[in-house]
């Protein structure tokens, strides 16, 4: 809205910007961002994105021409791809043994509240000293406080000796060998991944899933407002926010105690509740219960993929595993918005529109606990990875 403000440019102009901007941030995930944190570990790569989201906020002041938002969103992308849910994965999960979902669910919620605090801070700068001055200010704090934090807080790619003893006395368990060696183990290989029963049934659910997510929220006021009133319409997204902060949490404290991937189709199946429950009953507490339900499902639907790939895939190869698959994720949920905007046009309510997302929940909830998938160890075979050898 403010760069709309500020240039008259077009609705239609930022939105191509803001779709290649999610566009470009996968396309990063899926190709570049794991292999680097392989290579060159956290601490780096952070680093890196945070000067790059930065840089590109910074840019955003010196527009002046349409297409030099895209180069500033492509900037930006980066940042966003190197501090994403898939790093935070990368992150947080390899030195968990114990309540690893626990902890993952907690870095997430911590994400999730800096969405909170980030957006009323910046409306509160460009309010106060211009968009000129606002936004270099954000810039300027940010990298005041998550350059020092990256730098002292984040480990080195190789844990040392003492890193291990304290993380064994906390009852945390260290990378193995395995994760922290891409020598060792099966080598990897884009083609025979992508090819696999188990990446292609962690995949396709959690696309399904986060793009009726995606476009649900992003739609949410629009399909309450004419019922509820805005102001109820306001109290039901905040409900819906409370929810998913309140099931993560409530989540991972048992997560680990089950099949990851009964706790994914359990979660996608209240969703789906949730979506049958706000398509039926124009009642007031009705509305208010279904956003609830599916509020529940919100936060699972992004921290469950990281923990069914490092139950089910080799450990050396995690980062970049869990990179494509939340590639995926963001390249499908992307479409949601205009997808449930293109339903609601055709029919003039949302009623199709919560439909096909009540299907993609249910069509999520059963392929995630596909039998050939769902094995009694929880663990792909490791030759899963090589590629088969070629004739000659």
């Amino acid at each position: 809205m403010a760069l709309k403000a500020r240039h008259g440019w077009s609705t239609g102009e930022l939105s191509s910007a803001i779709t290649m901007y999610y566009v470009f941030g996968a396309g990063l995930l899926f190709f570049v961002v794991g292999p680097l944190f392989d290579r060159w570990g956290a601490r780096i790569v952070v680093t890196v994105g945070t000067v790059a989201m930065a840089c590109g906020v910074v840019a955003l002041t010196l527009l002046t021409r349409p297409w030099q938002i895209h180069a500033a969103f492509g900037v930006m992308s980066l940042g966003w791809a190197t501090m994403s849910a898939a790093a935070i994965n990368i992150i947080v999960a390899p030195w968990f043994d114990r309540r690893r979902g626990l902890a993952l669910s907690w870095a997430m919620n911590g994400a999730s509240a800096g969405g909170v605090v980030i957006a009323p801070m910046l409306v509160l700068l460009i309010s106060r000293f211009g968009f000129s001055a606002g936004l270099p200010t954000a810039a300027a704090l940010m990298l005041a406080v998550l350059l020092p934090v990256v730098t002292l807080m984040l480990r080195p790619k190789h844990p040392d000796e003492h890193d291990m003893a304290d993380f064994q006395s906390a009852s945390i368990k260290p990378p193995s060998s395995a994760a922290t060696s891409t020598n060792e183990g099966p080598e990897f290989h884009l083609g025979a991944v992508l090819r696999i029963r188990p990446f292609v049934m962690t995949s396709i659910p959690f696309a399904l899933a986060l793009t009726a997510q995606v476009g649900f929220l992003t739609h949410q006021v629009a399909f309450l407002s004419p019922m509820i009133g805005t102001i109820a319409a306001g109290w039901a997204v905040s409900l819906t926010t409370f929810a998913a902060v309140a099931g993560r949490i409530a989540t991972g404290f048992v997560l680990d105690r089950f099949n990851r991937r009964a706790v994914a189709s359990l979660n996608f199946i209240v969703q789906a509740f949730g979506l049958g429950i706000l398509t039926a009953s124009a009642e007031q507490s009705a509305l208010y219960l279904g956003c609830l339900l599916f509020g529940v499902g919100v936060g699972n639907a992004t921290s469950l993929p990281g923990l069914i790939v490092q139950q089910e895939f080799p450990k050396q190869h995690f980062a970049r595993i869990v990179s494509l698959v939340v590639a995926i994720n963001q390249f499908s949920f992307a479409f949601g918005p205009t997808l449930l905007a293109q339903l609601q046009h055709a029919e003039g309510t949302y009623t199709a529109a919560l439909l096909v997302c009540l299907v993609m929940e249910i069509a999520a909830a059963l392929v995630v606990l596909s039998p050939a998938v769902v094995r009694r160890h929880g663990t792909a075979s490791p030759t899963l990875l090589v590629e088969p050898p070629r004739r000659v």
